[in-house]
């Protein structure tokens, strides 16, 4: 028997194209957007909570700083809707490098800051965080030249450094991925989260939300990426295209757990796994099959080199994985087998012509 429960600071406002009512997160005078979901299902209540986290995140009242000061700049910064309308993942980052500018600067004046010191500050650093750490510099000095607190911003003439080139997280190849395999059984949680990973190609920071709740009718799984906030579709008991290389190994994981809870990836305990914990666990269950330097990001691009080799086109490889850009999809799929590719491609290419030949014209193979 269910119980209906109201949902507060709910607003509705007009309707999506499917027909849905658009909803709204409304409070304190903020206006936060939700999904495109009915207002009971499991994403939708995922963002809902997403929505009102925002403002228990609100900072609480720190040291008292002079107006005027970086620390009074910081604070209310971390006030903002430009800091709070983002991923929860990218203002938890923010916020440690914040807090750590807090405590170095906080007594200094905003406006006696230039571009040399924010270059001094980022000269302590390594290239790659003194580059994360300037985002986070030109994220405030924009906003406090927006907000009126600043004329001039101290971090738009600050560049980033130098940065030896990488491919980034190495993917898996078809040998590492057997071996894990190997060394996990389908009813071990490791090869749940590595068939599930695998399959739908999700980010660690979605992986660890999904759950059979979120399996439509059709057999479809619907989330929305927190990164991006992109509304990803993957078939998962509907009939897969071919170029997914679609096998039982998910089907087989999660016929073979013994529990059911909301999410599929969870600790022993049955609660859901932390997104930054899950990092830690999985690669620690790559290392116990002999897989060195793995991740679960990896995964994530063997997934989309998978579907590159079998001939999946460039809109088809976003869609899946939820790309935003044609960039990262290329980039995803560039260890790819290039002799596959040629094998794939011209097979499809022949198929393709012949089904645009008439009926009484035949090539000869």
């Amino acid at each position: 028997m269910r119980r209906s429960v109201r949902l507060k600071y709910l607003m509705a406002n007009g309707r999506f194209k499917s027909g849905r009512t658009r909803y709204y997160y409304r409070r304190a005078g903020r206006r936060i957007p939700l999904p495109d979901f009915p207002a009971d299902h499991p994403e939708f209540l995922a963002q809902y909570a997403a929505a009102a986290k925002q403002f228990d995140e609100r900072p609480q009242p720190g040291p008292n700083h002079q107006t005027g000061t970086i620390g009074a700049g910081i604070r209310a910064f971390l006030a903002s809707d430009h800091y709070l309308s983002r991923a929860a993942s990218t203002r938890a980052v923010w916020r440690r490098m914040l807090e750590h500018l807090e405590a170095d600067y906080g007594k200094a004046m905003m406006a006696d800051l230039l571009p040399r010191h924010i270059r001094k500050d980022l000269a302590k650093l390594p290239p790659h965080p003194a580059n994360n750490r300037l985002k986070v510099w030109r994220a405030l000095g924009k906003w406090w030249v927006n907000s009126g607190l600043l004329d001039m911003d101290p971090a738009r003439d600050v560049t980033a450094r130098e940065t030896p080139k990488t491919e980034g997280h190495a993917p898996w190849d078809r040998a590492e991925i057997e071996a894990f395999r190997a060394r996990w059984g389908y009813d071990t949680p490791h090869r749940l989260a590595f068939e599930l990973i695998f399959w739908t190609g999700a980010r660690r920071s979605d992986v660890v939300r999904l759950g059979p709740g979120m399996v439509d009718a059709q057999g479809w799984l619907v989330y929305v990426q927190q990164k991006t906030g992109g509304r990803v579709e993957v078939p998962f008991t509907a009939p897969a295209p071919e170029w997914a290389e679609p096998d039982q190994h998910l089907a087989n994981a999660i016929a073979a757990q013994r529990d059911r809870h909301m999410t599929w990836v969870v600790t022993r305990t049955g609660k859901a796994r932390s997104s930054k914990a899950f990092g830690a666990w999985f690669a620690t269950a790559a290392r116990a099959a002999g897989i060195a330097g793995k991740t679960a990001h990896g995964l994530r691009k063997s997934r989309g080199i998978v579907m590159r080799e079998n001939g999946a086109t460039l809109d088809q490889r976003m869609a899946w994985l939820g790309h935003d850009s044609a960039s990262e999809a290329h980039h995803y799929g560039r260890a790819a087998d290039v002799r596959r590719i040629i094998s794939g491609t011209e097979s499809a290419h022949s198929s393709d012509i012949s089904a645009q030949l008439p009926a009484n014209i035949v090539i000869k193979q």
